[in-house]
């Protein structure tokens, strides 16, 4: 059991938690969760015994062994295989001593007793398995350590955290350099995970796959939620909802205390009353209102043009340095289309998105390009392009140098860039702070083709929901590579996979490609499956349909969506006009004798108001079963 006891922590002068009671069983799944700077990883930290509580108690079992994953990897001449086997440091500490000539011979065989005791047989087939289910190849195991990128450095590190025979297991961000078929594969292993495991994650999916608790970590405070992220959104919409309706009842309540005070104060005969009232309103737990609302407020503009095809690429291959890691690419972009490209590591899908975005060329076949092809490019390192030493308002000029400042200031806000956080360098921002800058820089260019490759890396959950949102309301083209599966399955609309060299479609949804990898890459059922028996032309005749299917539908969608829009902009204005009536009545003046005739004003106004508002209301909900249908 691990125990806090009216526990604080701080950093400096900032307070992260105060007061904090929390308590975590033996075997508890927790997911960590709360926006930037609440303190998840400085509660890691003190979980580790790098910082200490400045008050309060903290209580843990003796003897607890703790695994966490490396933020460093120092560029070691061992191999990968026995970096991970370094994580279990008992059954290293036991190697050595049954390796140690000087031992007598029961003395080597009590060592021996205790190597066979912690499984020492298997450690390498299971450390090889580790790295496999990470995505490295049989000949990256004996590689040294300094030879690989820092991507696949922190994938060593996560490794070697697996590695080790835990008690309590601490994963800050593990997906952050995986792609989605070691995300799946860690998902599984963590299910037969023994020890107690608290997750820091910004993949709601892989949250609700692996944990049966929340803690939610905001205001100095944490908050521990029965069931897995989606059912902790649930509940705390609920509580959220609660708090509002206190906090509005409670507002009403200070504000007739106000009116009280503020009527009567002055009059001798009523002072000893209204200071009565002042008092209670000093007294009043005051309940801070619910701030539900994203920071992050932005869409993609309206492209310039939309030409369709936009991209079409026949007997295309690419690769580098003359060997070719994608071959007999036929792929056509259509206008409006929404891809999701699945495949294992280094199979080709940053390799394909390179290809488009023009970053490699052509190694063989032809690429035509639509007429006023505008291209978004958001690359795994695209933090890299950026220049640290200028500001993010800096950035936005040298794009657009004769856009006003203000309007340039106003866009940076809705990517939470405020204040002096727009005018100043970028070099002290984090890792989420840049992409969100390396993100509006490419939404204010309007592109009608997007390429996303690891979009939401260093992104947390409130912008990963802003992106989403994002995305679901543009209106071109886009194709995406990530391992944040709530991402692909609210943005795309169909799969690409990219296997053995090959680009071809997959008909099925992300549960079948989880099945289709389980299944060792077999083909699965042609309901749900691998589609790849269509010619080119068949496929080219199967795309124009499709895209004739949706300029269809759009030309349907357009005359209902555009009425929403009039009824949504009517209910606005009744819902104003509803606002100040119910205003006046809740006042005392309209209650007087002399106000009688406004009194039945109001309430004959606030019951046409409150008619029409309804007859809207059916009208677009009419309406928008019209559009479910269309989409269905």
């Amino acid at each position: 059991m691990i125990r806090l006891s009216s526990l604080t922590l701080r950093r400096g002068t900032k307070v992260l938690l105060e007061q904090v009671d929390l308590i975590l069983h033996r075997g508890q799944r927790v997911g960590i969760v709360g926006p930037n700077g609440a303190g998840k990883s400085s509660f890691f930290g003190l979980l580790r015994g790098e910082l200490l509580p400045d008050a309060g108690d903290f209580e843990y079992p003796a003897g607890m062994v703790i695994a966490s994953v490396r933020q460093e990897t120092p560029a070691l001449h061992a191999s990968a295989l026995d970096y991970v086997l370094d994580g279990d440091e008992e059954l290293r500490m036991i190697q050595r001593e049954v390796a140690n000539p000087a031992h007598d011979g029961v003395t080597h065989g009590d060592w021996l007793g205790k190597f066979e005791a912690v499984d020492g047989y298997s450690a390498e087939a299971r450390a090889s398995k580790l790295l496999h289910g990470l995505g490295f190849s049989t000949n990256d195991l004996q590689r040294p350590v300094a030879s690989f990128s820092g991507g696949w450095r922190m994938r060593l590190n996560l490794a070697q955290a697996l590695m080790c025979r835990s008690d309590l297991l601490l994963l800050d961000e593990p997906t952050n350099h995986l792609d989605l078929d070691a995300v799946l594969w860690l998902e599984n292993w963590l299910s037969s995970y023994p020890g107690t495991l608290l997750l820091i994650s910004h993949d709601r999916d892989f949250l609700d796959a692996t944990v049966t608790a929340i803690a939610h970590l905001a205001n100095s405070n944490i908050d521990l939620y029965t069931g897995n992220y989606a059912e902790f959104e649930a509940q705390k919409a609920e509580k959220l909802a609660q708090q509002q309706q206190t906090y509005e009842k409670q507002q009403r309540e200070a504000a007739h205390l106000q009116k009280y005070i503020d009527r009567f104060r002055a009059q001798a005969t009523k002072a000893r009353q209204a200071q009565s009232r002042i008092k209670a309103l000093e007294r009043m737990e005051m309940i801070s209102a619910a701030h539900i609302d994203s920071p992050f407020d932005f869409s993609f503009r309206q492209p310039a043009s939309s030409p369709n095809p936009l991209l079409r690429i026949e007997l295309g291959a690419a690769g580098y340095g003359g060997n070719r890691l994608l071959d007999e690419i036929n792929i056509s972009i259509e206008s409006g289309a929404r891809i999701g490209l699945l495949g294992r590591n280094g199979a080709g899908k940053s390799t394909l998105v390179k290809l488009l975005a023009d970053d490699i060329a052509l190694a063989a076949g032809t690429k035509v390009e639509g007429h006023g092809l505008k291209i978004g490019y958001f690359a795994q390192h695209q933090l890299e392009y950026l220049r640290v030493d200028e500001s993010p308002l800096w950035h936005m000029q040298k794009l657009d140098p004769k856009t006003r400042e203000q309007e340039l200031r106003n866009f940076l806000g809705g990517f939470n860039f405020h204040g002096e956080m727009a005018t100043g360098p970028i070099a002290p921002f984090s890792g989420g702070e840049k992409a969100r800058l390396a993100l509006a820089l490419i939404v204010w260019q309007r592109p009608n083709l997007l390429l996303l490759d690891e979009p939401t890396n260093h992104l947390d959950l409130e912008m990963r929901h802003a992106l989403t949102l994002a995305l679901q309301d543009y209106v071109g083209a886009m194709i995406v590579v990530s391992h944040d599966r709530h991402l692909l399955r609210a943005t795309t609309d169909t799969f690409w996979l990219v296997e053995e060299g090959r680009v071809k479609p997959f008909d099925g949804d992300l549960d079948d490609y989880k099945r289709y990898r389980e299944q060792g890459g077999q083909a699965v059922s042609p309901a749900n499956g691998v589609v790849d028996n269509l010619t080119g032309a068949e496929r080219k005749a199967q795309k124009r349909q499709e895209a004739e299917a949706r300029q269809r539908l759009a030309g349907l969608r357009k005359p209902l969506e555009k009425e929403l829009n009039k009824i949504d902009a009517k209910l606005a204005e009744l819902g104003k006009q509803r606002a100040v009536v119910v205003d006046a009545l809740g006042g005392e003046e309209i209650y007087s004798e002399a106000a009688k005739d406004k009194l039945r004003d109001a309430v004959r106004q606030k019951a046409e108001l409150d008619s029409a508002i309804e007859a809207l209301e059916m009208d677009w909900l009419e309406l928008h079963t019209q559009l479910e249908a269309l989409v269905a």
